[in-house]
């Protein structure tokens, strides 16, 4: 089963539309590409069926259209992608990859403050879970 990373570029930004609209027709999803000048109806079906050979994306029917929508959870498939980046870039090692990006010089003062907020609700969770289980 492929990966959301192995997806092509217009791949993924029709199945961020479906994401984040639930559900869409070939010509909503058109829409959502491009204000000024959205993609061909038939780039968007071709790119909809593919998707849905491969297990993204499902379908129904609605009158004389079709409806689709995402298969896949966004987050679970973010987070199985991740994993695989992490697993071929960084040995599988989580702490390589944070430091990386935490030595990387365009970093915000808002993004470290957001980063720290997140390690502190991992601490709780974490603290949380040691008392629940039993020694």
């Amino acid at each position: 089963m492929a990966r959301l990373d192995e997806l092509g570029d217009v791949q993924r930004t029709v199945l961020e539309v479906l994401w984040d609209h639930g559900e869409a027709t070939v010509q909503e999803v058109r829409k959502a590409l491009g204000r000024r000048k959205p993609p061909a109806y038939t780039t968007v079906l071709s790119t909809l069926q593919k998707l849905e050979s491969l297990g993204w994306v499902k379908h129904r029917a609605e009158g004389r259209s079709y409806v689709y929508s995402a298969a896949r959870n966004r987050h679970r498939e973010r987070t199985r992608s991740l994993r695989s980046f992490i697993d071929t870039f960084f040995g599988g090692e989580r702490k390589l990859l944070l430091e990386h990006v935490l030595e990387d010089e365009r970093i915000s003062p808002d993004e470290l403050d957001h980063l720290r907020d997140l390690i502190a609700d991992a601490e709780k969770r974490e603290r949380a879970s040691k008392r629940r289980k039993p020694s």
